[in-house]
């Protein structure tokens, strides 16, 4: 299955810099947790302070399971709250919700 998801940075040249030097070579209980998750591939885009995230992933994965698994996680949560230092929600985010699972509305 392919998701689509998007969050944006917050928009200054400075912490974007350091938050693509991290994304060169993510830690490796990120990795890890991604891979145990069934995700087969990840991408992210960034155009400004847009990101565009796709995730590849097999018959295993599912969001509820990959919540709870990060939710009891102590380096996943490490990291999740070292990135939002310089992620910021979407304007029609909830409140807590990060990356937003985007709708397709065209294939060719």
């Amino acid at each position: 299955m392919r998701y689509c998801l998007a969050l944006d940075l917050k928009d200054d040249p400075a912490l974007i810099a350091e938050y693509e030097r991290y994304h060169e070579k993510i830690w490796p209980e990120i990795d890890e947790s991604i891979r145990s998750a069934g995700i087969t591939n990840m991408e992210i885009y960034r155009i400004g302070p847009r990101l565009f995230m796709i995730m590849e992933t097999d018959d295993t994965f599912s969001f509820d399971r990959k919540a709870a698994a990060d939710a009891a996680n102590p380096k996943v949560q490490e990291w999740e709250a070292l990135m939002w230092r310089y992620q910021q929600a979407l304007p029609m985010a909830k409140p807590g919700e990060k990356w937003l699972l985007m709708d397709r509305i065209f294939a060719l």
